[in-house]
């Protein structure tokens, strides 16, 4: 998990990403955020040592905050884990809980991939905005 302490200034190498999530159909359970610059981890970013996550309760998740983040491309996964057992549940092949991707990409038969959801930060504080998705 990334931290939301703030590193001691002299030691900062990167800027801050604020992503306001929206569109939350309840307030139970966690948002969980996985954020990489590798495509072949962009749907298994647990899997990605260097990547960035979050577990943040839904009640406090209207900005989810990454601290120093190095310059890059990255891409976001969002689940609302609605009964925080830390994974997407699912019924047949639909989610039963929400989700989202950094860049809101139009969703088609599956997940996006790593180029519809990648955003560039540059070495400034960048901002995203996030609408969760309910299938069931």
């Amino acid at each position: 998990m990334i931290s939301s302490t703030p590193a001691p200034a002299q030691n900062k190498t990167g800027v801050a990403l604020d992503v306001s999530i929206s569109g939350l159909r309840n307030a139970k359970g966690n948002i969980l955020a996985c954020m990489t610059e590798k495509p072949a981890f962009f749907l298994k970013c647990d899997k990605d040592p260097q990547s960035h996550k979050l577990r943040i309760a839904v009640g406090q998740a209207a900005t989810l905050h990454f601290a120093d983040v190095t310059p890059g491309t990255y891409a976001i996964a969002f689940i609302h884990d609605e009964n925080a057992n830390n994974k997407m549940d699912m019924a047949l092949f639909l989610p039963k809980e929400g989700f989202g991707f950094s860049r809101n990409p139009k969703m088609g038969m599956g997940p996006p991939k790593f180029a519809s959801a990648a955003f560039t930060i540059g070495a400034v504080d960048t901002k995203l905005a996030v609408v969760m998705k309910y299938m069931l």
